[in-house]
């Protein structure tokens, strides 16, 4: 079993082309059926001071292929993999 808390410490890599995306911020879970359903991560804007809005970025649980002991790898959709909030 793994805790939210150790998968926060993994950082989520794009298969396709290595690019980091960052660290778990929250998971969006099915309440009906318990199931995980995407992982969120913040992404800060770099252009952006220390009081930026930090923009959400939602990945389908579908699209991991897989986690790793430090890393959680994923891969890229047909239509948009990063969903912004």
């Amino acid at each position: 079993m793994v805790t939210l808390t150790e998968l926060q410490l993994k950082e989520v890599i794009l298969m396709e082309d290595g690019r980091r995306l960052g660290n778990i911020a929250d998971l969006e879970i099915n309440p009906n059926t318990g199931k995980i359903e995407a992982i969120i991560l913040f992404v800060k804007d770099k252009k952006g001071n220390f009081f930026s809005k930090s923009d959400e970025l939602i990945i389908a649980w579908n699209q991991i292929v897989r986690i790793g002991s430090d890393v959680i790898l994923v891969r890229e959709a047909n239509g948009p993999l990063l969903l912004t909030q």
